[in-house]
């Protein structure tokens, strides 16, 4: 007898009262100069005026706010080669816990600069492999050996509910939307807004 996993809800209105006090509710604002290029009303998500500078804060907060006291205690981890790596130390900093960023080798010092930046006391940053795979690995070994969390860039339920709220605000904003335009990645921002569209869309 096969028994189905029931399908997993995805909380949009969870994320958005957690992440309230916490991200800046962007402007969605018309972009002249696009708007006459494509004879359309074009508007642009700013969501580059994040204190982290993009919408990945949303995703690493809003997962590690969810965790229980005791993985909070423990810490958190995260592999990333730059903006998810900047979103999570800030959440880090924010809620008082121990985070361990792993970067590849080669990422660009002024990225590795915000990070520690961001995360001040609360995180460690740890240079490591060649490519962001490699870094990974490393990053998830690390976590299983010291009983700690893995904070994804993308790839969890939390982090694409706290995507999702790029897509709570737009709908706020603007209601008769003939097309939207998501850049993608590792997806998670795309499965965020995507399903909330799909769901609450007019």
């Amino acid at each position: 007898m096969v028994t189905e996993t029931p399908a997993y809800q995805l909380d949009f209105a969870k994320a958005k009262e957690r992440l309230h006090k916490v991200v800046l509710k962007t402007p969605l604002q018309l972009n002249r100069n696009l708007s006459a290029l494509y004879n359309a009303n074009v508007y642009l998500k700013r969501e580059d005026l994040q204190i982290v500078r993009s919408y990945k804060l949303r995703g690493a907060y809003y997962m590690i706010s969810s965790l229980t006291a005791e993985q909070l205690q423990k810490g958190v981890v995260c592999a990333s080669a730059g903006n998810h790596a900047q979103g999570f130390a800030y959440s880090c900093k924010k809620l008082g816990i121990k985070g361990v960023v792993f970067m590849p080798v080669i990422t660009p010092n002024q990225k590795v600069h915000q990070t520690k930046m961001f995360g001040a006391d609360s995180i460690e940053v740890r240079l490591t492999g060649d490519t962001f795979d490699d870094c990974a690995v490393a990053a998830k070994k690390y976590t299983e050996e010291n009983g700690m969390t893995f904070i994804p860039p993308f790839d969890d339920y939390r982090i694409i509910e706290g995507q999702a709220t790029v897509g709570t605000e737009i709908l706020e904003d603007l209601q008769n939307i003939d097309y939207l335009f998501v850049p993608v990645g590792g997806g998670g921002l795309a499965a965020g807004v995507g399903s909330y569209f799909r769901i609450y869309s007019p």
